[in-house]
């Protein structure tokens, strides 16, 4: 049985394990939070490395992408350079797969019409291919990249604009500590309301789900939220805030969504080959083979 371990900047209380099968392979997977604390999380790889099969590097990003570019967060190495034997995924290879299928999907199997609908993206340079794929369908993107990260209202408003201002601001973003720029730890607990007209305009709430839970205003009216990682608890606080259909981009496993990052470490797994030999091309065709499709959850019918 092979073994995949997500370890987690976020919070313990969103730990999960289950076993289950991926192209006739057997997996135990796991997803460890240790609370904010480094020190946990680099003693935890130090622990594991060369004892499991793949690591999933949950709560923070290694890259962001902006305009065919990628840049490298800089507190990410500090747990990138502790997987001496194991490799260690941080989902944006499937970010830029998978999610994007996953838009293409909704919109061509006729999960959600997204044609001119208003669209919030937190945060899009996690996820520039999922943005990438909104503007093709033909929604009307709100990127919150400024707004909801370093604190500057200025919404954008197309690809192209969040290309020009990331390529200015993208050098020093990266080098400023993780935990300014993202929710980690207890942190991911704690809802603040912010900004809240851009969430009112949306007909759809979509990206990195703690960035979407971390401003999330009391009451919503019958908005769609599109995201990744996902528990029966955040269901039932989406549904408790007026959210009245979440889709998510990885499948339910176990009785929860897993992040893009322990998707890539299965998939990562399963090739068995070395990470900088494997392109785009081979992420899309085990996709194509596992047939991951987006999971959709009703709240109007979803009992907690």
């Amino acid at each position: 049985m092979k073994r995949i371990v997500s370890v987690s900047l976020g919070s313990s209380k969103r730990d999960h394990a289950f076993d289950t099968e991926f192209l006739g392979e057997s997996f135990h997977i796991e997803r460890i939070g240790t609370d904010g604390d480094w020190d946990k999380a680099i003693n935890l790889i130090r622990q594991l490395d060369g004892k499991i099969d793949a690591f999933g590097m949950g709560g923070i990003d290694l890259y962001i992408y902006i305009a065919g570019k990628r840049y490298i967060i800089k507190d990410a190495q500090r747990l990138v350079v502790e997987a001496k034997k194991t490799p260690m995924l941080d989902g944006s290879g499937l970010k830029n797969t998978l999610e994007r299928k996953c838009i293409l999907d909704i919109q061509r199997d006729g999960i959600y019409d997204l044609k001119d609908k208003k669209v919030l993206m937190v945060c899009a340079v996690d996820r520039f291919g999922m943005a990438e794929a909104f503007e093709e369908v033909g929604a009307r993107l709100t990127l919150g990249d400024f707004i909801y990260t370093v604190g500057i209202p200025l919404p954008l408003h197309s690809l192209k604009t969040l290309k020009i201002f990331g390529q200015i601001a993208a050098p020093f973003v990266v080098k400023m500590p993780f935990d300014k720029l993202y929710p980690t730890g207890d942190k991911q607990n704690v809802i603040i309301p912010k900004h809240s007209q851009y969430y009112y305009e949306a007909d759809v709430l979509a990206g990195d789900f703690n960035y979407i839970r971390r401003y999330l205003p009391d009451k919503l009216n019958g908005q769609v939220v599109i995201t990744n990682t996902t528990t029966r608890d955040d269901m039932k606080l989406l549904k408790e805030r007026g959210v009245s259909k979440v889709i998510t981009t990885t499948p339910d496993m176990g009785g929860r969504s897993f992040g893009t990052n322990v998707i890539e470490a299965l998939i990562v797994a399963i090739m068995d080959r070395p990470l900088e030999e494997i392109t785009p091309a081979d992420y899309y065709h085990i996709l194509q083979e596992l047939d991951i499709k987006p999971g959709v959850v009703d709240l109007e019918k979803f009992n907690a």
